[in-house]
């Protein structure tokens, strides 16, 4: 894989011409004028998603694709360089989904004890900012008797008000999945416009307030990726 074709691929096609592979590659150029430490610990961090995620597919293509692209998109497109927000990046859905292997807990623990457990772990192996970050984008378990997608807009909204870096991660996880929307089936993709959909004028909104730490030509561009989504949503949905 040539370094500069691969720094200039978008970050879905690097994902179907050359797969986990090209990513890991890619988020590694990314990181080559990062200090030592700060190598250090995003290592660290994909090592630990490698290891949570293993088994885990989306549809097509391993979980950890996913994670990376999150994490490269905000170091390229957005001009972060917070080595904590991109840990968090790579790590943001390991609470969720892995709590009692994060936490070392058993597996029938109840869901809100596995993920304090996992949170606690978070900020023993990295510091207390990454765990708070993570907890800020790690969905609560839902009411059986609402509507689950209701529920999440909610729950979204409510921590993306109160955590500004929060929303950097959001934003990047929400582009993924809605501009990405048409790199997979059919059935998942109608599910994820109708989850997504709804999401985006409060996105827009978020995006654009002064405390959102991120330039204009960051924020000018997570608008526009917000309007593709919002075109591929609606030709799913619409049609």
């Amino acid at each position: 894989m040539a370094p500069r074709l691969l720094l200039s691929m978008p970050l879905h096609a690097i994902t179907e011409v050359y797969g986990e592979a090209g990513l890991r590659e890619r988020l590694v150029l990314e990181l080559e004028s990062f200090p030592a430490d700060e190598r250090k610990q995003l290592t660290e961090a994909l090592e630990l998603a490698s290891t949570l995620h293993a088994e885990d597919r989306r549809v097509r293509e391993p979980y950890l694709n996913h994670l990376l692209r999150v994490a490269i998109r905000i170091i390229r497109y957005y001009g972060v360089r917070d080595v904590d927000v991109l840990t968090a990046a790579l790590l943001h859905d390991a609470v969720e989904d892995h709590p009692a292997e994060l936490g070392g807990c058993d597996p029938d623990r109840p869901y809100p004890e596995a993920t304090e457990a996992a949170v606690a772990e978070l900020a023993r192996r990295f510091n207390p900012r990454v765990a708070e970050l993570v907890r800020s984008v790690t969905n609560p378990e839902y009411d059986p008797e609402r509507d689950r997608h209701e529920q999440y807009r909610e729950h979204v909204a409510e921590n993306l008000e109160r955590d500004p870096w929060a929303r950097v991660i959001k934003i990047s996880d929400f582009t993924d999945n809605g501009v990405g929307v048409i790199h997979t089936t059919i059935d998942k993709a109608h599910r994820s416009a109708t989850k997504y959909r709804p999401l985006v004028p409060k996105l827009r909104e978020l995006v654009g307030r002064p405390d959102t730490p991120l330039s204009t030509q960051a924020k000018e561009h997570i608008l526009d990726q917000l309007d593709l989504a919002e075109e591929r949503f609606a030709a799913i949905l619409d049609d």
